[in-house]
């Protein structure tokens, strides 16, 4: 059966945009997909990525129709009008992007039963209706820390979160752990911006970090893209990154030795899947390498320079564990204690 793509046109209206399919041409057996993000869907970062894995598993699903539309800049309190008129086109599935919808999905879930919706990160069981996705993205952390303790020659390393919730904080906590299995005498300086899309305050963040000493960052969300372009401007400082896409920056050619990513083709085809089956929700989905949730790749024109056979094979090793053991590699992630670094 032929694959039927529609990625409309964005409408911006002030202080919120959105792009909507035209269901009324659309097959009875299309399945239809809306994503809600609070970003825009070319952010290098966190609502690209799931874009990006939408459009991904819709091409490997060439056997079904979908549908998929989404709508960019969205806060919580104007998602609902969007989310409505999704439900009143026949939408199957509304993925709203972020932890910070979770109130939105719930009432929205409960409002019209009949359709399934999603949000993450998140680890909760949500009600019949509701699918959550987490990352377990100390998995990822850990791979970055390894990096960034064997590469460090300052022994001062920075790391810029947005919150400390979520897979943020499995990341950042990862990422401890990673820096001290190989250098546990180097220093990590943690610090959150407080905001998963404030690059202004992520800059500045990483600016401190870099005037304290640090030679290699790293840090999540989109937020991330201020630090990594102000790690762009020290002549030393280099980084690790949490999203394939910064690979590809002008800053990330230059700087980025390696990044991780969340690879969230993996979930829509499993959601695609069950909500098809008629499971429409009450499941959390996780994301590991043991399950394709994660990618991870090299700089091609970093890596001879910073990545050693031996810190190569320290990799592979360790991403070979995560698959054989996604539940108990980093079951203690949650012990790292800041206060003590």
């Amino acid at each position: 059966m032929k694959k039927l793509l529609v990625l409309a046109l964005v409408l911006i209206l002030p202080f919120m945009a959105f792009a909507s399919g035209s269901s009324e041409t659309a097959d009875d057996d299309t399945f239809r997909i809306a994503l809600i993000i609070e970003n825009t869907i070319d952010d290098k970062g966190w609502c690209q990525s799931m874009h990006d894995g939408i459009t991904q598993a819709i091409a490997e699903m060439s056997d079904k129709n979908i549908e998929y539309s989404y709508a960019e800049k969205m806060l919580p309190v104007d998602a609902g009008s969007i989310a409505r008129q999704y439900v009143a086109q026949g939408y199957d599935l509304i993925i709203a992007h972020g932890a910070q919808y979770k109130n939105f999905v719930l009432e929205m879930a409960e409002e019209y039963p009949d359709v399934s919706f999603a949000f993450g990160t998140s680890s909760e069981i949500g009600p019949e209706n509701v699918f959550t996705y987490m990352p377990e993205s100390e998995e990822t952390g850990f791979i970055n820390g390894i990096i960034a303790g064997t590469d460090t020659t300052a022994n001062i390393i920075g790391l810029v979160g947005p919150v400390d919730s979520g897979d943020s904080a499995r990341y950042n906590r990862g990422f401890v752990l990673g820096v001290q299995s190989v250098n546990p005498d180097a220093k990590i300086l943690v610090a959150h911006t407080g905001s998963f899309s404030d690059y202004v305050k992520s800059s500045e963040v990483a600016t401190s970090q870099l005037g304290n000493g640090a030679d290699i960052l790293t840090g999540s969300s989109q937020q991330a893209i201020g630090a990594l372009r102000a790690t762009a401007e020290s002549p030393t400082a280099m980084w690790v990154g949490q999203d394939l896409a910064q690979l590809t920056t002008e800053e990330g050619k230059a700087k980025c030795i390696a990044a991780s990513a969340y690879n969230y083709a993996a979930v829509v085809k499993e959601l695609v899947e069950k909500v098809s089956s008629g499971v429409k929700g009450g499941e959390c989905i996780p994301m590991n390498f043991a399950n394709g949730g994660f990618l991870f790749d090299y700089n091609p024109d970093l890596k001879a320079d910073w990545v050693s056979a031996d810190l190569e094979a320290k990799i592979n090793e360790t991403i070979a564990s995560f698959q054989a053991d996604p539940d108990g590699t980093l079951a203690d992630w949650a012990a790292v204690d800041y206060s003590t670094l």
